[in-house]
């Protein structure tokens, strides 16, 4: 009979030293709360599908912000990325041309033209005078007169002519078309933007600086759209989860501070980020006093220490600071 009670009391020993490590039933100390340590991943897709072309990192390896560490196959962008360089090229060239006179040799041309007409209207205005002269004593006939006077008016016509076609390549096009001109400007500049925003989305760059946990493909696979492709863990994402009595829980804060402790480390300096608004046990009747206290909350916490070489999965013990 008596190996039954001191089995019996062993029993009940073990359960009232299993509910005081939970709930912080030490005498000789402040309460301790068990959890345990948590990681906020960060995983890093593309919004686009495509084969995996390059994987610069590998499970282990430290990534900095900024970083590429995979890109997909990228021939159709950059060949996109390419026509629309051209295009935008383009564009400024026809602009250009359009606020600019014509070129030199053109003008060249034109002057001389402009020369042999004034030549040939200053010998119809001679011969003009010369057969009004005659015309006036009789000696040449009035259609004569009519002739001269027409061929006189012709150059006279051409040198207008050809003196208005000097001014008008001299000056830009009309401006309702060099307006039009700048719209396919930035259209163009605009479809480059775009080739060059698709062509970045086809290349993962680390957003946080940490340890790659994980790569899901391999070169030459496919990737679907939006699949993550490298999993980092940044230092400061690491969070510590310990669950507390509801008895406890009226004293906690956002911001209040803690202590935790784990294997291989002393007392580390933390700070209460998350209190859970729901219990993790709820009893199914009514809350009576042996009820209650069987209600735990959830409650995260940070490390204060950004070294502190915390570790997902880790058992945290922890202490709230009063």
């Amino acid at each position: 009979m008596s190996g039954f009670f001191d089995s019996l009391f062993n029993t009940l020993a073990a359960a009232v030293t299993a509910v005081l490590s939970i709930f912080g039933g030490a005498a000789d100390g402040p309460p301790l709360y068990q959890g345990y340590a948590e990681g906020e991943y960060v995983r890093i897709a593309v919004p686009e599908s495509g084969v995996l072309d390059m994987l610069a990192v590998k499970r282990g390896d430290r990534v900095e912000p900024g970083q590429v560490i995979f890109a997909l196959e990228q021939d159709r962008e950059k060949a996109a990325r390419a026509q629309a360089a051209a295009q935008l090229a383009q564009a400024e060239a026809q602009l250009a041309n359009l606020t600019k006179g014509r070129r030199k040799p053109e003008i060249d041309a034109l002057e001389a033209q402009r020369n042999q007409a004034d030549a040939a209207l200053r010998l119809s205005s001679a011969q003009l005078e010369r057969i009004r002269q005659l015309a006036s004593s009789n000696v040449a006939a009035a259609d004569r007169l009519d002739t001269a006077r027409a061929s006189f008016e012709r150059d006279q016509a051409r040198v207008a002519e050809l003196s208005a076609q000097i001014a008008s390549a001299r000056m830009a096009a009309r401006s309702d078309e060099i307006r039009a001109a700048e719209a396919n400007v930035e259209a163009a500049r605009a479809a480059l933007e775009q080739a060059d925003w698709r062509l970045s989305k086809r290349v993962g760059i680390a957003v946080q600086g940490g340890i790659v946990t994980d790569t899901t493909f391999r070169l030459g696979e496919t990737v679907g759209t939006g699949a993550p492709v490298v999993s980092i863990l940044p230092p400061e994402s690491i969070k510590v989860r310990f669950f507390v009595p509801q008895a406890v829980l009226g004293g906690l804060k956002i911001g209040q501070a803690v202590t935790l402790y784990w294997d291989g480390a002393g007392e580390v300096k933390g700070h209460v980020t998350y209190v859970a608004p729901q219990a993790e046990f709820t009893p199914p009747v009514i809350y009576s006093r042996g009820n209650r206290e069987k209600l735990v909350f959830m409650v995260e916490a940070m490390t204060d220490a950004p070294d502190a070489r915390l570790h997902p999965g880790q058992p945290v013990d922890v202490s709230v600071v009063p």
